[in-house]
């Protein structure tokens, strides 16, 4: 069936604003655009540590099974936290019974969201259970749930950020925890927006091209220490899965090459000074990185991701492949 409004543009957005509003329309698209790039980037990042605790979970004859699967929590169902549960059912692997929300008004999103996904508001026990906690909350909430948070974090679990104005470091101290990720964005002037105000957002070609970490248009970028603090994040769950840096470094490389056969092989100076790795013995962990560091800092990692071509290919492949994949239509939001 047609749309009905076609052509009708007295019914569009746009009719209603004045003249001065019309030129902050731009601020429209970017808005979509970070929507889209936080949640699409949030989701990849957990395929990549699923399948990575999967492997873990094969490689370890005492792991129990299922151990590798990845429960993901989502503090705030605002408009960025809808947006990030709609990527994780269509686009990842998690299973609905495996992701967690917690909100002030749980009962607003009983129409919105699968009925596997089990939704309720208690910050303290999202945060005790899950792997991956994504905090979607206002800054002005923050001090509130920072104070729930505490203490029922465990080392392990990763906190990724979508709250502005406050930065990693602030962050850490008010969680009292350093395994902290805040993706940063920068805007730049541009004339392609508008690209990211598709009408089939999880589909189109140029989206995904568009959001690609490392080369990203339309107006938004982001730091490449971004997808440093990625690999950082792979390798402290090797460490906290107790595992050697040789098997450690197997591991990583091993999942690196699934998504882009040619990559060239992370080593131990890729991720620790030279001065470091020479006392690393083979069976002995990596230290645990601090991700505050990883993104405030230079890091050996960061000098190797600028210079291997390889390793941006390898990224670039794997995102755009995770985003090309049919969304899964089954489990989508009865409404965006």
């Amino acid at each position: 069936m047609g749309d009905v409004f076609a052509g009708l543009n007295s019914l569009s957005f746009e009719a209603g604003l004045t003249a001065d509003e019309k030129e902050l329309l731009y601020l429209r698209a970017r808005t979509a655009g970070l929507q889209y790039c936080g949640s699409a980037h949030a989701v990849f990042l957990c395929e990549l540590v699923h399948s990575l605790r999967c492997m873990i979970s094969r490689r370890s004859a005492k792991s129990p099974a299922g151990n590798g699967d990845l429960c993901v929590g989502i503090l705030g169902m605002g408009r960025m936290g809808k947006k990030l549960l709609l990527f994780l059912l269509a686009k990842s692997g998690i299973k609905p019974s495996y992701i967690k929300v917690s909100t002030r008004r749980p009962e607003s999103t009983e129409k919105l969201i699968d009925t596997e996904v089990e939704c309720f508001f208690d910050n303290r026990r999202l945060a005790s259970w899950a792997n991956i906690l994504f905090l979607c909350c206002l800054p002005s909430h923050l001090p509130k749930v920072c104070a729930d948070l505490h203490s029922n974090l465990s080392k392990s679990c990763l906190v990724y950020s979508f709250t502005s104005a406050v930065p990693c470091s602030r962050l850490s101290q008010l969680l009292g925890h350093d395994f902290i990720l805040k993706p940063q964005y920068d805007l730049v002037a541009c004339d392609t927006t508008d690209v990211w105000l598709s009408c089939s957002p999880l589909t189109d070609p140029l989206l995904i091209e568009a959001s690609c970490p490392l080369t990203m248009s339309g107006g938004i970028t982001l730091s490449p220490k971004w997808v440093c603090a990625l690999l950082y994040i792979l390798l402290n769950i090797c460490t906290a899965a107790s595992l050697g840096s040789s098997d450690a470094l197997s591991l990583i490389n091993s999942l690196l090459k699934e998504k882009w056969p040619h990559t060239v092989e992370l080593d131990v100076q890729s991720f620790i000074s030279e001065t470091n790795a020479t006392c690393l013995p083979k069976e002995e962990c990596f230290p645990w990185i601090s991700l505050t560091n990883v993104q405030t800092k230079e890091t050996p990692l960061l000098a190797v991701l600028s210079s291997s071509n390889s390793i941006q290919l390898c990224i670039s492949a794997a995102y755009k492949s995770l985003m090309k994949t049919p969304a899964n239509t089954d489990t989508l939001f009865s409404k965006t």
